[in-house]
């Protein structure tokens, strides 16, 4: 599994939004300022996870961004999956893909089944709160 830009942004954007918001909205312009991340590319992640209801925002003047939730009740998984679509270490483990004409004699699947459950047990099981905490 390599996580993206996109993903790693994602993640940053929570964490700003978690640490600086207190309930307010807060403009996309602050958080790509604290982030470091250009205006034009929290543009296309924003609406994704608007989309996804990870996060509202509010147009015009004293608009911006907040969570709908509080930190402690967003997984990783959760918002990486919004940001990445699949994070299945394979192709074949992907949602929704066709059944592998090898599937019944490859060796290697039961690695990758087991690999994919470490990785979305991990993310699980930690949440925004928990990297708000570390930093």
């Amino acid at each position: 599994m390599l996580v993206s830009t996109r993903g790693r942004y994602a993640l940053r954007v929570m964490i700003d939004l978690a640490e600086n918001s207190d309930g307010a909205y807060v403009a996309m312009k602050e958080v790509a300022g604290r982030q470091q991340i250009s205006l034009k590319y929290l543009e296309r992640i924003l609406p994704t996870l608007v989309e996804a209801r990870l996060v509202e925002g509010v147009r015009g003047k004293g608009g911006g961004y907040r969570l709908t939730r509080e930190p402690d009740e967003y997984t990783l998984e959760e918002i990486l999956r919004v940001a990445e679509g699949d994070l299945a270490p394979i192709s074949c483990l992907e949602k929704g893909a066709a059944r592998c004409e090898r599937a019944k004699d490859c060796r290697t699947l039961p690695m990758w089944k087991e690999l994919n459950a470490l990785i979305t047990g991990y993310l699980s099981s930690k949440t925004l709160a928990d990297l708000v905490k570390e930093s």
